[in-house]
């Protein structure tokens, strides 16, 4: 037993997943979309199980019951959520458990408490963390609201109280547009977690978005490998991510990571975490929430502390003692992730469906890439805008910066735009290259006009040129020996339109 791994995800994070099973001898079963039948993470498993899902609204990836059903029919020990779909869903969670299966990651009950902000908020100061002011549990409707806003003073936040990744959550800078707001953050809610409660709290206008990477063990031990900063976005979604932080001195780093820890021992927790803080501006921070999965940018963590946080997922899992103590743990270098999305980011970051005709990916030993698709592949609307990860190691902040440029650089993709360009932007910018950025940075700074290049035309009529030289020349070393044959133009029109 326990040596048939599912994994109810797609992309980059399922070869990810892959990598990690065949390294502890576990046999890789992926779960083939419909909506996306040739997938390049399909070419990476040990076997490939239909799931007829297009007939459904909802991809394989989104359906609990038809995921344990499947599994049941294969033999499956154990189900790998990733990130993002059912991986911080408790009732997923259960339905694997009740049904025999190993999930990997935490208990239904702690995934359920930490999903459910007001309870987790609770169990936080019952460990000592620091909150930013706010209800301590759900506020029924917008006159309610409304009375605590006059309380904690304006602007402030209304959040899902089951929520993640920015949906169900809206700024209210004045009371005239609490009702509206409320009306809108209580919808989203109700229609992406299927509960619209909400709480308030009061909202930092520029604050630093860190998160600790925690790991721990059925056991009680538990570890935090350092943090992240995870600053950049856009409403609420990361574009860029590095580690370590150069925002925290190395006292108030050792404060967080202590508390992240208490935090995580004191409700029991097991498996990969993280713990989100939110750092004012004056170098208040204050406890956000826990995620319960794997996040997309645990390979700047990797990369700085040598340790692999998805293989100790599912050692964890299996009932393994973590091995790594906390003081092993050490930091090398520094470590910046561009996630590239499918986005053009000079039209509102507009997402990109269509064939990518060409991608070319940079060839550096300090350079990790993450990646769910390759030359031929097709972007659907059916799932996230990311199709890759680029992940850079340097000696120190400066030396990352100037190598993920490079790397960069040696970016290619031919059939849409990217949030590539956006990227190199943000590292050129003096708030980015002193680390004064926050969480308002895109609605600060970012325009589009910064992205324009003034030789764009220039360089897509060389590509061009370069494409056409290329075939023409290929062309014309298949065809036959005759000279005046291999040189004409028409010939080798006719070819190419072939």
């Amino acid at each position: 037993m326990n040596k048939r791994l599912l994994i109810a995800n797609r992309s980059e994070i399922a070869i990810r997943i892959i990598r990690s099973a065949h390294k502890l001898g576990l046999t890789a079963i992926v779960l083939q979309s419909e909506k996306e039948p040739d997938a390049l993470y399909l070419n990476y498993a040990d076997e490939v199980i239909l799931a007829n899902d297009g007939s459904s609204d909802k991809p394989i990836f989104l359906d609990a019951e038809k995921i344990v059903q499947l599994a049941l029919e294969n033999q499956i020990d154990m189900i790998h959520p990733g990130y993002g779909f059912l991986s911080e869903n408790p009732d997923f969670a259960q339905l694997c458990e009740d049904n025999g299966l190993n999930f990997i990651g935490p208990s239904p009950k702690l995934i359920r408490e930490m999903g459910i902000k007001t309870i987790a908020k609770k169990m936080a100061i019952d460990a000592g963390l620091p909150l930013v002011p706010g209800s301590d549990g759900a506020v029924k409707d917008a006159k309610v609201a409304l009375e605590f806003a006059k309380k904690i003073g304006y602007p402030v936040l209304l959040k899902a109280s089951a929520g993640g990744g920015g949906r169900g959550m809206r700024i209210v800078e004045k009371p005239e547009t609490m009702e509206r707001n409320f009306k809108s953050a209580f919808d989203e809610a109700t229609a992406a977690f299927g509960n619209g409660d909400l709480f308030i709290e009061k909202y930092l206008e520029n604050p630093k978005h860190l998160e600790f990477q925690i790991l721990g063990d059925k056991y009680g031990h538990v570890i935090q490998l350092g943090e992240r900063e995870c600053s950049l976005q856009r409403k609420h979604q990361k574009l860029l991510e590095e580690a370590p932080s150069a925002s925290i001195s190395p006292r108030i780093r050792k404060k967080m990571g202590k508390m992240a820890v208490k935090f995580a021992e004191s409700i029991g927790y097991f498996s990969a975490g993280t713990i989100e803080y939110i750092l004012d501006e004056d170098g208040t921070f204050y406890f956000m929430e826990m995620n319960t999965r794997i996040q997309v940018e645990h390979p700047v963590t990797e990369m700085v502390s040598g340790v692999d946080l998805v293989d100790w997922q599912i050692k964890i899992a299996l009932g393994e003692k973590l091995t790594v103590k906390q003081s092993e743990v050490k930091t090398t270098g520094w470590a910046i992730e561009c996630r590239v999305n499918t986005e053009d980011p000079q039209n509102r970051f507009s997402p990109q469906t269509g064939f990518i005709e060409k991608i070319r990916f940079p060839q550096n030993p300090n350079v990790r890439i993450e990646t769910g698709v390759q030359n031929g592949s097709v972007v659907t609307p059916y799932f996230d805008s990311m199709i890759a990860k680029i992940i850079v190691h340097g000696n120190n902040r400066q030396d990352a910066i100037n190598k993920t440029l490079e790397a960069l650089q040696d970016f290619g993709l031919m059939g849409m735009k990217t949030t590539v360009p956006f990227c190199r932007a943000v590292l050129q910018h003096p708030e980015f290259v002193s680390a004064r950025y926050t969480t308002r940075w895109v609605t600060q700074y970012f325009k589009p006009e910064m992205l324009e290049n003034p030789d764009d035309e220039l360089i897509g009529a060389l590509a061009a040129t370069i494409i056409y030289a290329t075939e023409y020349l290929q062309i014309a070393s298949d065809l036959p020996a005759s000279r005046n044959e291999s040189l004409n133009v028409w010939v080798l029109n006719k070819r190419i339109n072939k």
